[in-house]
């Protein structure tokens, strides 16, 4: 195998493999900040010409190809994956610095003990506050009126996402139009547009003998109303399943304060329909093929079900739950070139498509 040095600058480049002349054309794909480029791969085997299409993304280092769409059964991406670069770039790779809305931070964090009812009787008629309360403690109202003590900031002056985990903006994110994430140890969601949060909230996700399962899932299709395929009585609002077959979705239900759902990701009514509206449904060709998968959907971490809820660590540690924006790349990293597949299928629709 030669394996020789490239410039992603130029449009063609050749390259010999065990004799046979592989060459690829690159098309920059239309992002703002980052190199990801879609890619046609022309091989000249024993006189016969093959292509196939893929993904390639330069994350400063390394060109990574994700092959997708390919008709044919031949050992071509064997061949490609098999394809040793050394990389001589020349690309200019400042990055922009994202854009965070402004957002009113609390002068002070920490947490306190307080009775459920006490409280409420002081601030059940501040919006902002209860809002605070019910997610810090991931339940709703009614749940929360039960409770004898419950966990709260001592400041309640900011804005809710700085009483939750999630990072309010990573860059690594920044070509990825629409992301959600789930955060099983720390019961909270997250929806970011090009790397910024725009939304968050709490979850109450699968008990110990129903198990959420996690990995890269995307949205499908949604139902105002529905009724539950585990129990026929129970009816779920703001529903968006994101697992066909298994009936696994997000959708508004009690919260009673820790994983209690048969697999499915419960939601707060308001963050439910937030989330509703806001992803995309998949697109179907026909009855039984998808065309364009909708909104990437990940599902990530496990749940210590035998050990007290984990956000009682904001007690000693108010940022004992923090998920770093380096813990965010790792997550995506091993999904991000099927997710920007996806994604440029989506970018080819129609606009009343989309």
């Amino acid at each position: 195998m030669t394996a020789v040095k490239i410039k992603p600058a130029k449009a063609h480049y050749y390259f010999i493999i065990k004799g046979s002349a592989i060459a690829f054309q690159i098309s920059r794909y239309k992002a703002k900040h980052s190199l990801i480029f879609n890619s046609t791969w022309h091989a000249h085997v024993n006189g016969t010409i093959f292509s196939c299409n893929c993904v390639t993304i330069y994350n400063g280092k390394e060109l990574i190809f994700t092959f997708y769409n390919t008709a044919m059964k031949i050992s071509m991406t064997g061949i490609c994956f098999s394809l040793v670069m050394l990389m001589s770039c020349e690309q200019n790779n400042k990055r922009t610095e994202l854009v965070l809305p402004q957002r009113q931070a609390p002068k002070t964090l920490s947490y306190q003990t307080d009775s459920a009812k006490q409280w409420l009787a002081q601030h059940a008629n501040n919006p902002a506050h209860l809002q605070i309360a019910l997610t810090v403690n991931r339940t709703d109202s009614a749940y929360f009126a039960k409770m004898d003590s419950v966990i709260l900031p001592v400041d309640m002056s900011g804005n809710l996402v700085f009483y939750l985990p999630f990072p309010l903006g990573v860059p690594y994110l920044r070509d990825i139009r629409k992301i959600i994430f789930f955060s099983y140890p720390t019961q909270t969601f997250a929806a970011y547009e090009n790397g910024v949060l725009i939304y968050t909230g709490a979850t109450n996700m699968g008990r110990k003998k129903d198990p959420t399962p996690t990995g890269l899932f995307y949205t499908n299709w949604k139902a105002e109303e529905t009724t539950s395929t585990f129990n026929d009585e129970w009816e779920l609002r703001w529903n968006f399943n994101i697992e066909n077959k298994a009936g696994i979705g997000w959708h508004q239900y009690e919260l009673p304060g820790y994983p209690a759902s048969h697999s499915c990701l419960r939601l707060l009514e308001t963050d439910a329909r937030y989330l509703y509206e806001w992803a995309d449904q998949w697109v179907l060709l026909d009855d039984e093929t998808v065309k364009v998968k909708g909104t990437p959907v990940i599902v990530f971490g496990s749940y210590g079900f035998d050990a007290p809820k984990p956000w009682l660590q904001l007690l000693t540690d108010p940022h004992a739950l923090d998920i770093s924006k380096e813990e965010i790349e790792k997550i995506t990293t091993p999904h991000l070139t099927k997710i920007i597949a996806e994604q440029m299928k989506r970018e080819k629709l129609p606009a009343n498509k989309k």
